[in-house]
């Protein structure tokens, strides 16, 4: 048996703890990245109700909205167990440890679909149901079997299901998709790449090793740092679009402009380092990463706050 093989791992170690058996299947469905993700559909439910939705409603479509990204980055874990064990940062998933089996987490997967498509059906409504089940399909086939491995505009185009939680919250409260939504997932879709290329930057050795054509593995970093930058300015361009589109504020415009110019500063400051040659110890990518997890939280909770407090501009 290969060292990748979960079974030899099992049978060389004694039947975990039911707390470690938990710890390993939630471990499987990432929850830093649902709450990430969850950030953007709360906002979006008041934007859309131009105030507080009912407090189930919200609450009903967080626990659709969590098993949905579940589901989707458990089918993540078990597709990648095998570039995981040759990645440090993933090598303690249960997929290459062996705490989980690839078919315990195929039908944990599984489970987690029917009861989150269900779940949205039956407490939220259809249509946040059919882009709850498309945003699976999206990251679990689309990203994870079909582009991950073969281009390195992967996560341009994989990062799409991760905007789909905004298109969710909308229709949680109004059964539509509107063109305030769209302009919200456009932002996210801008966003991804600058946030998941700088961490790409930061463990290119990793995704080399597994031989995952991330950008930076591919191209030089000053090339990687000039499309940041072009990613950068078309999400605060975008950003901006949702003031005439949704009839935005001053509390919105000033938080978008705000943390959509610090965005742009330390992306700009990312490609100098790059273009004067500076090794990943230097060029610091992973301030960029930490602060878009930040610039996310912040001008999200603008739209929020921005229906609730409305200082028309005009």
């Amino acid at each position: 048996m290969t060292a990748l093989d979960p079974s030899a791992r099992i049978s060389a170690s004694p039947a975990p703890g039911w707390r470690r058996t938990v710890g390993a299947y939630i471990a499987l469905t990432k929850p830093r990245i649902i709450e990430l993700l969850l950030v953007t559909t709360v906002p979006v439910m008041f934007l859309a109700e131009r105030g507080i939705p009912s407090l189930w409603l919200i609450v009903a479509t967080l626990v659709g909205g969590a098993l949905s990204a579940g589901a989707a980055n458990t089918f993540n874990c078990v597709y990648d167990r095998d570039i995981d064990a040759e990645m440090h940062r993933t090598s303690n998933r249960p997929m290459v440890t062996g705490e989980v089996t690839p078919r315990q987490g195929v039908v944990f997967g599984a489970v987690l679909t029917v009861v989150s498509t269900a779940w949205f059906a039956w407490q939220v409504n259809l249509l946040s149901a059919a882009l709850s089940l498309g945003a699976i399909v999206m990251y679990a086939v689309g990203y994870t079997m079909i582009l991950k491995r073969r281009t390195a505009q992967n996560i341009v185009w994989g990062g799409a299901a991760g905007c789909r939680p905004v298109l969710i919250g909308w229709a949680a409260v109004t059964g539509t998709v509107g063109w305030e939504a769209v302009v919200l997932f456009l932002v996210i879709f801008f966003w991804t790449p600058p946030h998941y290329w700088p961490l790409s930057m930061r463990f290119k050795d990793d995704y080399a090793a597994a031989h995952v054509p991330m950008l930076p593995v591919v191209e030089k970093f000053v090339v990687v740092a000039r499309q940041i930058v072009a990613y950068s300015w078309a999400m605060v361009a975008t950003s901006l679009l949702l003031v005439p589109v949704a009839d935005m504020g001053w509390i919105y415009l000033v938080t978008a402009l705000a943390t959509g110019g610090l965005f742009l500063a330390e992306a700009h400051r990312l490609l100098r380092a790059a273009k004067a040659g500076e090794g990943p110890a230097v060029l610091r990518p992973m301030r960029l990463f930490h602060f878009s997890i930040t610039y996310v939280g912040i001008l999200f909770l603008g739209v929020a706050v921005d229906p609730l407090v409305h200082l028309p501009l005009g």
